[in-house]
C-alpha cells in the first residue's frame, strides 16, 4: 500500500511492551516505567491480528520492539504466530541482548529471521552508566548465544552519545573485522527525555562517513542505513542519520505502540487507536494510519511533537 506521497509502506515496527530490564539514559526516566494495567496492553492475540491485517495491506517486514521485547511473556508464541502468517514476512527483533542466552534457540526455532542488538559501549563502567542497571557481559553473552543459535548477519545498534561513547568508534568498527557483525551508528534524536539535553551530546555520523569513504571497498544501502564494507572485514559498518541527512522521503514504516496506538511517524502526535478492533475495521484503521503518514518529521524546526519517551513508542 502506498501513502499519500507515493511511498510504498512495507515495514511495521510492532512494540510488544514498554517495560525494560534496563533504564537507558536516552530512552526513559531513571525511575523506569510505571507498569500499565494488563488490559491496557495489546494481548498476544491482538498483536497477531495486527500483524495479519498489516500483511493484508502489503507489510512484508515486521520488527518486534519494546521496551525490551524479550521481557514480554508469550514473545516466542507471538513469533511463531507471525511466522505462520507467511514465509514472505521478514521477522526481526530489536533487543538489548541480555535475555538471549535463555531465548535465542527458541526464537530461532519460532521463525525469527534477524536480530538487532543494542550496544552503545564496549566499556563496562560506561555500559553501567548508560543503562543505569545493566552489565556489559550480559549483552556480550547474548550476542554469543545468538550466533550459537544460528543467527547470521547480526546487527549491532550503537547510538552515538557525544562525550560518552564517541571515543569508541574505532573499537566498534574493529568488531566487524573478524566477525560477520554489522555495526550501525545511529544519530541521537531530541525525543522524549533527550529533548532538553545539551547539544554536545548530539553528534553527526558525518566524520565517520568521511573516514569510511577513504578506506571502504564499497557502499550499499540497507533500509535507512548507508553501508560500508572495509577491506578484509567479515562484517559491515552502517550509518543512520535522521538528523544530519534525513531519510523521510524514502521512509516505508509505520509503528504500533504496546498500548495499541498506530503512529504514522515516530515524531508526530498523530495516534490512531487499534486496540479492540478486528477484521475489516482493523484493516481500515491501519490503512487510515498509512494515509496520514506525513511527508517528513519536523525535528529541525519545531522539534519532536510526541510526548512519549522512546520506550513508549518502540525503539
Amino acid at each position: 500500500m502506498k501513502d499519500n506521497f507515493g511511498r510504498t509502506i512495507r515495514y511495521l515496527r510492532l512494540s510488544v511492551t514498554d517495560l525494560c530490564n534496563y533504564r537507558c539514559i536516552y530512552c526513559m526516566d531513571k525511575e523506569g516505567v510505571a507498569k500499565k494495567r494488563h488490559n491496557d496492553i495489546l494481548s498476544i492475540e491482538e498483536l497477531t491480528d495486527i500483524a495479519k491485517a498489516a500483511y493484508s495491506l502489503g507489510i512484508r517486514k515486521i520488527r518486534l520492539t519494546g521496551g525490551e521485547p524479550l521481557v514480554r511473556r508469550g514473545i516466542v508464541t507471538l513469533c511463531r504466530n507471525i511466522r505462520a502468517i507467511s514465509d514472505d514476512i521478514e521477522l526481526g527483533i530489536t533487543t538489548n541482548g541480555s535475555l538471549l542466552p535463555e531465548l535465542a534457540d527458541e526464537l530461532k526455532i519460532a521463525g525469527v529471521d534477524r536480530l538487532n542488538i543494542s550496544l552503545d559501549t564496549l566499556d563496562k563502567a560506561t555500559f553501567r552508566s548508560i543503562t543505569r542497571v545493566g552489565e556489559l557481559d550480559d549483552t556480550l553473552n547474548g550476542i554469543k548465544a545468538a550466533k550459537k543459535a544460528g543467527f547470521t548477519d547480526i546487527k549491532i545498534n550503537t547510538v552515538l552519545l557525544g562525550g560518552i561513547n564517541d571515543g569508541e568508534i574505532f573499537d566498534f568498527i574493529k568488531l566487524t573485522e573478524d566477525e560477520p557483525l554489522h555495526v550501525r551508528f545511529i544519530e541521537l534524536m531530541p525525543l522524549g527525555v533527550v529533548k532538553g539535553w545539551d547539544k554536545i551530546r548530539m553528534i553527526s555520523v558525518s566524520p565517520i562517513e568521511e573516514y569510511l569513504r577513504q578506506i571502504a571497498e564499497s557502499i550499499t544501502s540497507d533500509g535507512v542505513a548507508r553501508v560500508y564494507h572495509l577491506p578484509g572485514h567479515k562484517g559491515t559498518v552502517g550509518l543512520i542519520s535522521p538528523m544530519s541527512k534525513g531519510f523521510c522521503a524514502s521512509c516505508d514504516k509505520i509503528r504500533v505502540t504496546a498500548d495499541g496506538k498506530l503512529k504514522p511517524c515516530l515524531h508526530s502526535q498523530t495516534e490512531i487507536n487499534l486496540k479492540g478492533l478486528h477484521g475489516d475495521e482493523l484493516i481500515s484503521a491501519l490503512a487510515d494510519g498509512i494515509s496520514q503518514k506525513p511527508a517528513r518529521h519536523l525535528l529541525d524546526t519545531v522539534g519532536a511533537q510526541t510526548d512519549r519517551n522512546m520506550n513508549e513508542i518502540g525503539g
